[in-house]
């Protein structure tokens, strides 16, 4: 496996990720030509708080088989579900590959519970999870598909870990960035993640103002998007932001 997947973000890109939207990085990647890195069909299932961001480590699912999918198989250490959730680093993103299938849960409540205990920075699958009410108090940042009591085992058939796969139509690669909020969960390449982050770190600044300048009752015409006009007052916000921080420091 390439070290390179299972390196952790740089504080840097993390904090800056954790302070931008999934909708503005979905801007910034279709400016980039990427138009299917959103996950589509998937919604956060613990309660709001800071935006879940972290490398993907993936699971995948195939179709259960019923002569191979019964109970027993959770006593084998290696079987991949239970593996993947003993393997993923901390910090990481658990990403599944149900097929979009919400019929039954790709993981519940104790593997959730074991995932938050080593670290894991989220969960996402866009199947179902089960012991719903449970994973939502944990703290954990969880998105599924939907609530789904039925065990995996009537469903989905783990087979491997940490290779490419789609999760809600979107490639997902082990190793990218998995950022979440209330819009969903959107994949940010890793080779291009560093370069995103810098411009949609800029560009959340600006909508902000815009915002405030809306709030205020400015017209849409020449505020969104913004004419040279409201940039310079833009810019003159953060000269006087910036002017005001030198100064309490």
């Amino acid at each position: 496996m390439n070290d390179d997947v299972l390196a952790p973000i740089p504080p840097l890109l993390r904090e800056r990720l954790e302070a931008v939207s999934t909708a503005t990085l979905a801007t910034a990647l279709f400016r980039r030509g990427l138009r299917n890195q959103f996950v589509q069909g998937v919604r956060r299932l613990s309660a709001p708080g800071r935006r879940m961001v972290g490398p993907a480590f993936t699971l995948r699912y195939i179709p259960a088989r019923e002569d191979l999918d019964v109970v027993a198989v959770f006593r084998d250490p290696k079987h991949p579900q239970r593996l993947a959730v003993e393997t993923v680093p901390p910090g990481h993103v658990l990403v599944m590959d149900c097929r979009q299938d919400a019929s039954a849960a790709g993981a519940g409540g104790i593997l959730a519970t074991r995932l938050k205990v080593r670290g894991c920075a989220g969960l996402v699958t866009d199947g179902g999870l089960r012991d719903a009410d449970d994973i939502a108090a944990l703290g954990l940042p969880a998105f599924c598909a939907a609530p789904s009591a039925p065990t995996n085992l009537t469903k989905h058939h783990a087979v491997d870990i940490n290779l490419p796969i789609g999760c809600g139509s979107a490639p997902v690669y082990p190793g990218d960035i998995v950022v979440g909020d209330g819009d969903g969960v959107i994949i940010l390449p890793r080779e291009i993640a560093e370069d995103v982050a810098e411009e949609v770190f800029e560009q959340e600044g600006l909508e902000a103002f815009l915002r405030s300048e809306v709030a205020q009752g400015r017209p849409l015409p020449g505020t969104y998007p913004p004419n040279e006009e409201t940039l310079q007052r833009y810019r003159e916000s953060v000269r006087n932001r910036d002017l005001l921080i030198s100064t309490e420091i």
